[in-house]
């Protein structure tokens, strides 16, 4: 099809006039804008000036060895894919090219449809990469901003057990000692990992934090150690790695079990030597910087299942916190919403709310599944649609915590019986009487006219269907 070339520039390295007339008239009738060159370092000269997105390479050219060009155009611009075009098309040209940088190794006479196809994924993998590359750098930019803005609140911690754990991390934090954090997701683990940091010695340098969930298994390897221009496909520039950044500092890995597993035997050597290599680069570095960890996984179940290795995880675990569930301490609850709703106030530069007794109740019964994170939503969530009255009541409450604790529990469940939700009349029935009762916030007359049955026919069913309120 011809225009899907999108004006993408193309440059054309070989000899052949011929080869460069037909290959170039058949890629501008497609779109692409073509520069040609008739040996290696003319075609240098345009590499540089005109920065192509692709580049065609005989490998038989007057003026230089074919793969050492390669090579060279490759480090000037990993960033550029590189087709060798050739009639030179032995096994060991094609495995050297790859070795040395080359997207594919097409041997001529060639397809020209093949080649357009060969040339298209080749520009989706250069195009994915740049944008991979434009979100880390906003995620870490996004990162920056979101810790300089928690580590200006400081933690709220009113109740008893939160106090004990906040004196042991008043004694722990001024020494090098690593730090495991273990608790649900949202229990407030990072918070405390930015508490240890800034009562640290080393809080005038920076805190360093990754997700080892957030990135794919084989990305984590270069976060971590950083690595050099051209170490693999898609390293465009140097990058010194998260180790490096964190130099003086701390470290912090959340789901640290998540890391793949011989990545931490690497990560091991790191912390017994407190040395490192970035990938692609020999010169060894020394390591600085203070651990914190953290996982949601029970410690148990990630060391049976082989997802944290022992003898790293004796590594790590000089000092073991486990941070106890909201459920668990809601003495915590009125004094976190307060905080909560004079952040998200100041933020939309607005009076603060008052919440309703009714709410309030709601919030403290409220069991928390997703902790003090889906507290914070909440009371965002209340305070945006506060409106003029200033008020947060059940109706500026998100719609989970309307549910009556007995239809909670009763809409995630299956039937009596064990029989899973599927397309039986009971099962049918028994979710419209669940939406039912969501709609009407747990009233059962609302309810029973939104069915179109009378009362104690509900009352009938949700004692069969198993739903308690």
């Amino acid at each position: 099809m011809e225009g899907n070339g999108r004006g993408k520039k193309v440059l054309i390295v070989d000899d052949d006039r011929a080869i460069q007339a037909t290959l170039g008239g058949l890629l501008q009738r497609h779109g692409y804008t073509v520069g040609a060159a008739l040996n290696a370092s003319a075609g240098r000269a345009l590499l540089e000036k005109e920065q192509p997105d692709l580049v065609l390479l005989d490998l038989g050219l007057p003026d230089a060895d074919g793969l050492e060009t390669l090579a060279a155009y490759h480090r000037a611009r990993p960033e550029t894919p590189i087709l060798i075009l050739t009639a030179q098309d032995s096994l060991d040209n094609a495995i050297e090219s790859i070795k040395r940088g080359a997207f594919h190794f097409v041997s001529k006479p060639y397809g020209l449809e093949e080649l357009l196809s060969l040339i298209r994924r080749a520009l989706e993998q250069r195009d994915l990469m740049r944008e991979t590359a434009d979100l880390r750098t906003q995620a870490a930019q996004l990162s920056k901003r979101l810790q300089a803005a928690e580590q200006r609140l400081a933690p709220v911690y009113t109740g008893r057990k939160m106090k004990v754990l906040d004196e042991l991390v008043r004694r722990l934090a001024p020494t090098e000692a690593n730090v495991l954090l273990c608790g649900e997701s949202g229990v407030g683990k990072e918070v405390m990992a930015n508490r240890i940091h800034q009562l640290s010695r080393r809080a005038a340098a920076p805190m360093v934090k990754l997700n080892c969930a957030a990135f794919p298994p084989h990305m984590i390897e270069g976060e971590l150690f950083g690595y050099v221009k051209g170490a693999f496909t898609g390293a465009v520039n140097d990058f010194p790695g998260m180790i490096a950044e964190a130099s003086g500092g701390t470290l912090f890995l959340d789901e640290i079990a998540e890391m793949p597993v011989d990545l931490q035997t690497r990560f091991l050597r790191v912390l017994q030597e407190r040395e490192y290599r970035p990938l692609g680069q020999a010169k060894t570095h020394r390591a600085d910087f203070r651990l914190i960890a953290a996982t949601n996984r029970p410690i148990a179940e990630a060391l049976t299942e082989g997802r944290l290795r022992q003898d790293l995880y004796y590594r790590i675990n000089t000092f073991q916190i486990e941070i106890p569930p909201l459920r668990d301490r809601k003495e915590e609850i009125p004094a976190l919403v307060d905080a909560f709703i004079r952040r998200f106030a100041r933020q939309l530069n607005r009076p603060e709310p008052q919440m309703t007794p009714e709410a309030f109740q709601r919030v403290i019964d409220y069991d928390w599944p997703g902790n003090i994170r889906e507290l914070q939503n909440a009371i965002e969530y209340g305070v945006v649609l506060a409106g003029e009255e200033q008020r947060i009541g059940l109706e500026q409450l998100p719609k989970e915590l309307l549910l009556p604790v007995g239809l909670r529990s009763a809409s995630s469940g299956a039937p009596p019986g064990g029989s899973p939700p599927g397309l039986n009349l009971d099962a049918r029935e028994r979710d419209a009487i669940l939406a039912a009762l969501v709609k009407s916030c747990g009233n059962k007359r609302k309810a029973a006219e939104l069915l179109g049955i009378h009362r104690p026919t509900l009352y009938s069913k949700m004692k069969r269907y198993g739903i308690e309120l």
